[in-house]
């Protein structure tokens, strides 16, 4: 879809209140297209008031509608631990659960507004012009799509931001790229941020360019173990340290203690679903020390083949996530598969939190733990009697024995 598509339409665009949004929405506006701005409140830690984004949107001309979602954001985290969808370098799922959420949510706005196109801001080289993409055609097949930033009118108007920046000076509207401007750029909700570009993309540079948002880097952090209690039902947390609370409760405080201990700054050389490879610094503390408690009660409530299966699952849903596939139906499927795996998860996790580590502290209140002492112990109990076990050995040793007198065992 080009500039020239957009005539006679009415376009709901995605916007940050950055350079490219305001630099499309006035590209748009003086084409004589009829446009209306949307931005999504995700519980953005580098958003001091969401409300400003409207605020540098106004010089543009189009008016900004401002969609909370943050009780949306936190059902995803919650779905995210739940079903432990990490990707590559084992980062947690943030901004794959972040455009899922933020789509749905903007579509449903767009749709109410009279809208019959979205448009967003994503570069062609990247993974959410995927997601924003294939989100509209399974959520609102009825919509169309416009990426500025494939079309390439705008592509050869606009080659940098320089160019958006002298665009908009021109026509009045501050716009500067900054003296003091970080070397990095960043996405953020309230499952967690992700750094990439500029500087990050050269592999020399360290991940400690980054400032942290949402916490310290591990050195520093407190020099002392902070205890931190976690409360489960049916692998939903629901309490940290006695206090109980919804999910957007739990994952600020999960997000605040996690931060102050510097969980969770980590770097990433991802495989994008268009075929290259993405190095990202990300951070998510509360993902992770929610996270690292639910799977320390999954471990004792899971058997080694509903663990099996949990990880073949887990494995799908984040693939689906990461490539905006979210709500297809072997997504959900595999989603209804973990929630009956993890019926049983229900306890309380005590971890040990320093200098971005977590340790491992207690596991109470586990009515469905599958581990008991007297059956693991090296001393003499109640338990398994080991004497027992010599039978199972030898119907083993048969199936070992006969692979090896039929030649099946070679050694390189």
């Amino acid at each position: 879809m080009r500039l020239e598509d957009l005539q006679s339409r009415k376009v709901g665009i995605c916007v940050s209140g950055g350079l490219d949004s305001k630099t499309v929405t006035h590209v748009l506006r003086s084409h004589g297209v009829e446009v209306l701005c949307f931005t999504a409140d995700l519980a953005q830690p580098d958003e001091d008031d969401i409300s400003g984004v409207v605020e540098k949107m106004r010089p543009t001309g189009a008016e900004t509608r401002v969609v909370d979602l943050r009780a949306e954001m936190a059902e995803g985290c919650f779905e995210v631990l739940k079903y432990q969808a990490r990707y590559d370098g084992g980062y947690w799922n943030t901004t794959g659960i972040g455009r899922a959420v933020m789509v749905r949510g903007l579509l449903d706005a767009m749709r109410a507004e009279g809208c019959d196109v979205l448009s967003h801001g994503a570069t062609g080289r990247g993974n959410d012009q995927i997601r924003f993409e294939r989100y509209t055609n399974v959520l609102a097949p009825e919509m169309s799509v416009y990426a500025p930033w494939r079309d390439p009118e705008l592509l050869e108007r606009f080659p940098g931001r320089k160019q958006m920046a002298e665009y908009l000076q021109a026509q009045g509207i501050e716009a500067s790229l900054g003296d003091n401007r970080k070397r990095y750029s960043t996405d953020a909700n309230l499952a967690g941020l992700s750094h990439e570009a500029e500087d990050l993309e050269s592999l020399e540079t360290s991940s400690q360019i980054v400032d942290p948002i949402m916490g310290v880097w591990p050195e520093k952090a407190p020099d002392r173990v902070e205890s931190v209690e976690f409360a489960f039902e049916q692998g939903r947390c629901v309490a940290i340290n006695g206090e109980s609370g919804d999910a957007f409760d739990i994952m600020l405080r999960a997000n605040e203690i996690g931060g102050r201990n510097g969980i969770w700054m980590r770097n990433a050389l991802e495989n994008r679903v268009i075929g290259t490879k993405s190095r990202g610094v990300y951070e998510a503390p509360g993902m992770e020390i929610l996270g690292f408690a639910l799977m320390s009660l999954y471990q004792a409530v899971l058997d080694r083949r509903a663990s099996d299966l949990f990880r073949h699952l887990s494995q799908h849903i984040s693939d689906q996530l990461y490539d905006g596939r979210y709500y297809d139906p072997s997504t959900r499927a595999a989603k209804k598969g973990i929630d009956a795996l993890t019926e049983q998860a229900t306890g309380v996790v005590v971890l040990g939190l320093y200098k971005g580590n977590c340790y491992f502290q207690a596991l109470r209140d586990c009515p469905a733990s599958l581990y008991f002492e007297e059956h693991a112990s090296m001393e003499a109990s109640d338990g398994l009697n080991p004497a027992s076990s010599q039978g199972f050995v030898e119907v083993q040793s048969v199936e070992a024995r006969t692979l090896a007198l039929a030649g099946h065992i070679v050694l390189d």
